[in-house]
């Protein structure tokens, strides 16, 4: 049996204590109401109090299911505190005028509402951010297990184990024999699933084989069904293929549909700039309380420009000349050589500069002139473009935005010098993730994640 530890299981009471808390809230802002206005109070007074809890109910049952999702993003729970919100005042208010005790003015419910949307955003965000700690501290986990070993069950494996505050523990895969490249833990023949269930407590099973195999899938459905565990099918999908999907149903037959990239459209795309130019205009704005210091100190440092001026590969493929300060001597490979940690080129300041990413600050300018965003892949030599375009598939798509500041690849740990090929293949594939999944908030987490790391330092920022 897997060495695990026994505490923190699946968490089976959780969506329960959950909800339990939210009705407490939804009383106790009730009573902060009545204190401000007592007068509420004076008519059915009782009846008002158990209405209001009442009316969570709907929102309880129906619309509070995605609370454990394990992958779970902050914008969902902003969505997901509105939605929250809008039904307990369309059940309350139906409620109170069924019976005749709506006597509130308007102002009531305006305070009423706008303290809840508040306090249900904080507290639910504050219960996330708790949760994923507490996944990562080895609580709250789900045990899980994959079957098969090829490529998508490989890929899942990673996936499942990529973020630990998912709070997943992968305990092995099961196949009739491992396939050529698999690396991971094998657990042994499908004979050893139902068995390997009960000993080890598993919570979950992910079915990765090809849809081909009838037998194999219908059996290890009744094995989940008799153990009670969740059963999860992984269709097959080229990996070549890193795309988002809907699924839709022809008939009575599953189809899956890609996903339209979010900043194709418009509306995301007008959001995006606007967020980029308010932002890099206050940047900009106070730029220099650090610009000239750092002005001063690359100066010292060596002879030279203050800035490095270096063109490189931007949204659909066109040049820009991207803005950095100078961070090392002035050379003549610095178009064709990435720096590394101990690399003779760099100055002291310019080391430090590079190590907390004071060294991009001059990129705002690029933002404020629309050929990057702050958010977004970060771009690359075009000594690069030309070499990886040609190893990495996917590599041109990680073009169909602007390049930005900081990234998702670089706040996941995939920073740095790229001297093997893999690394710049997990930085690409961070990249597209990226792409496919954008949303305002997610821009959000990682500015928050990119503003930490300089305080705290990169390791893999040289």
């Amino acid at each position: 049996m897997p060495d695990i530890p026994s505490r923190g299981r699946y968490g089976r009471f959780l969506r329960g204590l959950l909800t339990v808390m939210d009705f407490i809230m939804v009383n106790v802002l009730f009573g902060v109401l009545c204190m401000i206005h007592p007068e509420i109070l004076d008519h059915y007074a009782r009846l008002k109090w158990l209405l209001v809890t009442v009316s969570y109910l709907p929102v309880a049952f129906f619309f509070e299911h995605w609370r454990v999702e394990r992958s779970l993003h902050i914008e969902r729970i902003v969505v997901g505190a509105v939605e929250a919100v809008v039904v307990h005042a369309l059940v309350f208010v139906t409620l109170l005028s069924f019976l005749n005790a709506d006597d509130f003015p308007v102002s009531y419910y305006w305070q009423f509402y706008a303290m809840m949307l508040v306090v249900f955003f904080s507290v639910w965000i504050g219960t996330r951010l708790f949760l994923k700690y507490m996944r990562v501290k080895g609580r709250n986990f789900s045990r899980v297990v994959v079957v098969g070993t090829n490529p998508t069950a490989r890929r899942l494996g990673e996936s499942l184990t990529f973020d630990e505050s998912y709070g997943y523990r992968l305990l092995g895969f099961f196949d009739k024999s491992p396939a050529p490249g698999f690396k991971g833990t094998y657990c042994g023949p499908l004979d050893r699933l139902d068995s390997y269930i009960r000993e080890n407590a598993v919570d979950e099973v992910f079915f990765a084989l090809s849809g081909e195999n009838e037998d194999e899938l219908l059996r290890v459905i009744k094995i989940c069904d008799d153990n009670v565990v969740q059963f999860h099918y992984v269709p097959k999908i080229s990996p070549y293929v890193g795309r988002r999907f809907d699924m839709n149903n022809v008939g009575g037959l599953p189809v899956l549909t890609p996903q339209i990239n979010p900043l194709s459209k418009r509306v995301n795309r007008f959001l995006k700039r606007t967020f980029d130019i308010v932002f890099s205009s206050v940047v900009l704005l106070f730029s220099p309380l650090i610009f000239i210091p750092i002005a001063i100190a690359v100066k010292l440092s060596s002879p030279g420009p203050v800035f490095f001026k270096q063109k490189r590969t931007g949204y659909r493929g066109r040049e820009f000349m991207c803005l950095k300060f100078r961070t090392m001597r002035v050379n003549a490979d610095s178009d064709k050589m990435q720096a590394t940690d101990t690399d003779p080129r760099k100055t002291k300041v310019g080391d430090f500069l590079r190590h907390t990413s004071l060294d991009e600050l001059p990129q705002f300018i690029n933002v404020w002139m629309g050929d990057m965003s702050v958010v977004g892949p970060r771009p690359h030599m075009l000594v690069h473009t030309e070499q990886y375009r040609q190893l990495i598939d996917k590599y041109m798509l990680r073009h169909m935005v602007k390049p930005g500041i900081t990234g998702w690849a670089q706040v996941s740990g995939y920073r740095g010098n790229t001297d093997e090929l893999w690394k710049m293949e997990k930085r690409v594939n961070a990249d597209v993730w990226y792409i496919e999944h954008w949303s305002w908030m997610l821009d959000l987490k990682i500015i928050v994640r990119t503003i930490y790391n300089a305080i705290r330092g990169e390791e893999n920022a040289y």
